[in-house]
Protein backbone atom coordinates (compact mmCIF):
# COMPACT_ATOMS: atom_id res chain seq x y z
CA UNK A 1 0.00 0.00 0.00
CA UNK A 2 1.64 3.45 -0.73
CA UNK A 3 1.38 6.21 1.56
CA UNK A 4 -0.28 8.96 0.87
CA UNK A 5 1.70 11.92 0.92
CA UNK A 6 -0.24 14.78 2.88
CA UNK A 7 -0.92 18.04 0.80
CA UNK A 8 1.54 20.01 3.68
CA UNK A 9 4.26 17.94 3.03
CA UNK A 10 3.67 17.96 -1.01
CA UNK A 11 3.60 21.90 -0.66
CA UNK A 12 6.95 21.48 1.31
CA UNK A 13 8.46 19.33 -1.11
CA UNK A 14 8.24 21.42 -4.10
CA UNK A 15 10.48 24.04 -2.22
CA UNK A 16 13.23 21.77 -2.55
CA UNK A 17 14.97 21.09 -5.22
CA UNK A 18 16.58 17.53 -5.84
CA UNK A 19 20.58 18.82 -5.20
CA UNK A 20 23.27 19.10 -2.54
CA UNK A 21 22.76 22.75 -0.95
CA UNK A 22 25.41 24.45 0.66
CA UNK A 23 24.93 24.16 4.34
CA UNK A 24 23.68 27.05 5.51
CA UNK A 25 21.26 27.16 2.68
CA UNK A 26 20.24 24.03 3.70
CA UNK A 27 19.63 24.86 7.24
CA UNK A 28 17.59 27.96 6.20
CA UNK A 29 15.53 25.35 3.88
CA UNK A 30 15.04 23.32 6.89
CA UNK A 31 13.88 26.24 9.10
CA UNK A 32 11.54 27.06 6.28
CA UNK A 33 9.92 23.95 5.95
CA UNK A 34 9.33 23.17 9.49
CA UNK A 35 5.82 24.09 9.84
CA UNK A 36 4.18 21.53 12.36
CA UNK A 37 2.27 23.00 15.31
CA UNK A 38 5.22 21.80 17.61
CA UNK A 39 8.87 22.56 17.98
CA UNK A 40 10.21 20.43 15.29
CA UNK A 41 13.24 18.53 15.79
CA UNK A 42 16.76 19.10 13.53
CA UNK A 43 17.89 15.14 12.03
CA UNK A 44 20.68 14.55 10.04
CA UNK A 45 20.54 10.98 8.13
CA UNK A 46 24.29 10.20 6.85
CA UNK A 47 24.70 7.37 4.85
CA UNK A 48 28.51 6.05 4.82
CA UNK A 49 30.32 3.57 3.06
CA UNK A 50 30.36 1.07 5.60
CA UNK A 51 29.09 -2.72 6.33
CA UNK A 52 28.58 -2.90 9.84
CA UNK A 53 27.83 -6.43 9.59
CA UNK A 54 32.21 -6.70 9.95
CA UNK A 55 32.89 -5.80 13.28
CA UNK A 56 36.13 -3.20 11.89
CA UNK A 57 33.26 -1.65 9.85
CA UNK A 58 30.81 -0.46 12.83
CA UNK A 59 30.63 2.94 13.83
CA UNK A 60 29.48 3.78 17.83
CA UNK A 61 30.76 6.92 19.66
CA UNK A 62 29.10 10.09 20.96
CA UNK A 63 28.85 14.17 20.01
CA UNK A 64 28.79 16.23 22.37
CA UNK A 65 27.02 19.34 20.58
CA UNK A 66 28.55 22.80 21.56
CA UNK A 67 24.51 24.55 21.49
CA UNK A 68 22.87 21.75 23.17
CA UNK A 69 19.81 19.39 21.73
CA UNK A 70 17.29 21.98 22.70
CA UNK A 71 15.47 19.18 24.95
CA UNK A 72 15.46 18.01 28.66
CA UNK A 73 17.38 15.23 28.85
CA UNK A 74 16.63 12.74 31.58
CA UNK A 75 19.12 10.76 32.85
CA UNK A 76 18.61 7.41 34.81
CA UNK A 77 22.15 5.60 36.86
CA UNK A 78 22.15 2.21 37.93
CA UNK A 79 25.31 1.62 40.57
CA UNK A 80 25.51 0.47 44.31
CA UNK A 81 26.13 2.16 47.63
CA UNK A 82 27.76 5.88 47.75
CA UNK A 83 27.82 5.93 43.74
CA UNK A 84 23.46 6.15 44.00
CA UNK A 85 23.86 8.86 46.41
CA UNK A 86 26.43 10.42 44.27
CA UNK A 87 24.36 10.45 40.83
CA UNK A 88 21.46 11.86 42.88
CA UNK A 89 23.52 14.78 44.15
CA UNK A 90 25.04 15.48 40.52
CA UNK A 91 21.56 15.78 39.05
CA UNK A 92 20.40 12.03 37.90
CA UNK A 93 16.55 11.85 37.82
CA UNK A 94 16.68 8.42 38.45
CA UNK A 95 19.27 6.64 40.68
CA UNK A 96 19.16 2.77 41.95
CA UNK A 97 20.46 -0.73 42.18
CA UNK A 98 18.62 -3.84 41.88
CA UNK A 99 15.72 -2.26 42.48
CA UNK A 100 15.79 -0.21 39.79
CA UNK A 101 17.01 -2.88 37.14
CA UNK A 102 13.62 -4.53 38.56
CA UNK A 103 11.52 -1.07 37.49
CA UNK A 104 12.93 -1.33 34.12
CA UNK A 105 12.58 -5.18 33.60
CA UNK A 106 8.78 -4.80 34.29
CA UNK A 107 8.62 -1.91 31.63
CA UNK A 108 9.29 1.62 33.12
CA UNK A 109 11.29 3.30 30.68
CA UNK A 110 11.10 7.28 32.26
CA UNK A 111 14.53 7.86 30.72
CA UNK A 112 15.95 8.96 27.55
CA UNK A 113 19.88 8.24 28.22
CA UNK A 114 21.12 5.39 31.30
CA UNK A 115 24.52 4.82 32.70
CA UNK A 116 26.01 2.55 34.57
CA UNK A 117 29.12 1.80 36.67
CA UNK A 118 31.29 -0.95 35.75
CA UNK A 119 31.09 -3.19 38.41
CA UNK A 120 26.93 -3.28 37.88
CA UNK A 121 27.52 -4.11 34.25
CA UNK A 122 26.85 -8.11 34.68
CA UNK A 123 23.40 -7.54 36.13
CA UNK A 124 22.30 -4.59 33.94
CA UNK A 125 23.68 -7.01 31.34
CA UNK A 126 20.45 -9.14 31.58
CA UNK A 127 18.16 -6.20 30.44
CA UNK A 128 19.57 -6.63 26.85
CA UNK A 129 15.55 -7.14 25.81
CA UNK A 130 14.39 -3.94 26.95
CA UNK A 131 17.31 -1.74 26.34
CA UNK A 132 18.79 -2.80 23.16
CA UNK A 133 16.09 -2.13 20.48
CA UNK A 134 16.25 1.54 22.38
CA UNK A 135 19.41 1.67 22.03
CA UNK A 136 19.71 2.46 25.73
CA UNK A 137 22.10 0.02 27.03
CA UNK A 138 24.84 1.10 28.28
CA UNK A 139 28.19 1.04 26.85
CA UNK A 140 32.05 2.24 27.15
CA UNK A 141 32.32 3.31 23.85
CA UNK A 142 29.17 5.16 24.04
CA UNK A 143 30.38 6.90 27.43
CA UNK A 144 27.43 5.23 29.46
CA UNK A 145 29.66 2.82 31.55
CA UNK A 146 32.04 4.96 33.92
CA UNK A 147 32.67 5.75 37.80
CA UNK A 148 32.95 9.13 37.19
CA UNK A 149 29.18 9.77 37.42
CA UNK A 150 29.15 13.83 37.99
CA UNK A 151 31.39 14.61 34.79
CA UNK A 152 29.14 11.50 32.43
CA UNK A 153 25.47 12.87 33.72
CA UNK A 154 26.88 16.96 32.97
CA UNK A 155 27.54 16.04 29.65
CA UNK A 156 24.33 14.36 28.57
CA UNK A 157 22.33 16.72 29.91
CA UNK A 158 24.44 19.39 28.32
CA UNK A 159 23.91 18.00 24.89
CA UNK A 160 26.17 14.79 24.61
CA UNK A 161 24.57 12.15 22.48
CA UNK A 162 25.16 9.28 22.05
CA UNK A 163 24.68 7.58 17.92
CA UNK A 164 25.58 4.10 16.31
CA UNK A 165 25.00 3.46 11.73
CA UNK A 166 22.13 1.23 11.20
CA UNK A 167 22.91 -1.95 9.67
CA UNK A 168 22.65 -0.48 6.48
CA UNK A 169 25.53 1.82 7.40
CA UNK A 170 23.43 4.89 7.87
CA UNK A 171 23.62 7.44 10.97
CA UNK A 172 20.42 9.14 12.34
CA UNK A 173 20.70 12.06 14.68
CA UNK A 174 19.14 14.58 16.02
CA UNK A 175 21.43 17.81 16.28
CA UNK A 176 19.40 20.31 17.47
CA UNK A 177 15.66 22.24 16.91
CA UNK A 178 14.10 24.25 14.18
CA UNK A 179 13.90 27.12 16.55
CA UNK A 180 17.45 27.18 16.73
CA UNK A 181 19.74 30.00 14.72
CA UNK A 182 21.10 28.60 11.15
CA UNK A 183 24.18 29.43 12.41
CA UNK A 184 23.69 27.18 15.91
CA UNK A 185 22.08 24.54 13.45
CA UNK A 186 25.27 24.92 11.92
CA UNK A 187 27.79 24.54 14.44
CA UNK A 188 26.17 21.45 15.66
CA UNK A 189 25.97 19.52 12.71
CA UNK A 190 29.43 20.36 12.12
CA UNK A 191 30.74 19.11 15.44
CA UNK A 192 28.55 15.84 14.04
CA UNK A 193 30.78 16.06 11.03
CA UNK A 194 33.92 16.07 12.48
CA UNK A 195 33.51 13.36 15.38
CA UNK A 196 32.23 10.83 12.29
CA UNK A 197 35.28 11.67 10.49
CA UNK A 198 37.61 11.01 13.63
CA UNK A 199 35.39 8.28 14.27
CA UNK A 200 35.98 6.54 10.95
CA UNK A 201 35.94 2.65 11.10
CA UNK A 202 39.49 0.92 10.42
CA UNK A 203 37.83 -1.34 8.04
CA UNK A 204 36.21 1.81 6.11
CA UNK A 205 37.68 1.35 2.58
CA UNK A 206 36.94 3.94 -0.45
CA UNK A 207 34.57 6.68 -0.43
CA UNK A 208 33.49 6.80 3.41
CA UNK A 209 31.05 9.59 2.95
CA UNK A 210 28.42 8.95 0.45
CA UNK A 211 25.15 11.01 0.98
CA UNK A 212 23.92 13.25 4.26
CA UNK A 213 20.22 14.75 4.03
CA UNK A 214 18.64 17.39 6.82
CA UNK A 215 14.96 17.51 7.57
CA UNK A 216 12.53 18.65 10.40
CA UNK A 217 10.85 15.94 12.32
CA UNK A 218 7.45 16.61 9.62
CA UNK A 219 9.66 18.14 7.17
CA UNK A 220 11.18 17.04 3.32
CA UNK A 221 14.58 15.68 3.47
CA UNK A 222 17.61 18.33 2.12
CA UNK A 223 20.48 16.94 0.53
CA UNK A 224 23.65 18.55 1.89
CA UNK A 225 26.48 19.26 0.05
CA UNK A 226 28.86 17.13 2.29
CA UNK A 227 32.68 18.44 1.00
CA UNK A 228 31.47 22.14 1.59
CA UNK A 229 30.75 20.85 4.76
CA UNK A 230 33.93 19.17 5.63
CA UNK A 231 35.82 22.45 4.01
CA UNK A 232 34.49 24.26 6.83
CA UNK A 233 36.53 25.52 9.67
CA UNK A 234 35.21 24.90 13.18
CA UNK A 235 35.98 28.90 14.03
CA UNK A 236 33.90 29.40 9.94
CA UNK A 237 30.47 27.76 11.32
CA UNK A 238 30.83 29.22 15.28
Amino acid sequence: MVKKVSRRLRELQSKVEERPYAPLDALALLKETATAKFPESAEAHIRLGIDPKYTDQQLRTTVALPKGTGQVVRVAVIARGEKVTEATNAGADLAGSEELIDQIQKGMMDFDVLIATPDVMPQVAKLGRQLGPRGLMPSPKGGTVTFDLAQAIDEFKAGKLEFRADKSGIVHVMFGKSTFSTEDLLVNLKALQETIDRNRPSGAKGRYWRTMYVAATMGPSIEVDIAALRDLKTTDAA
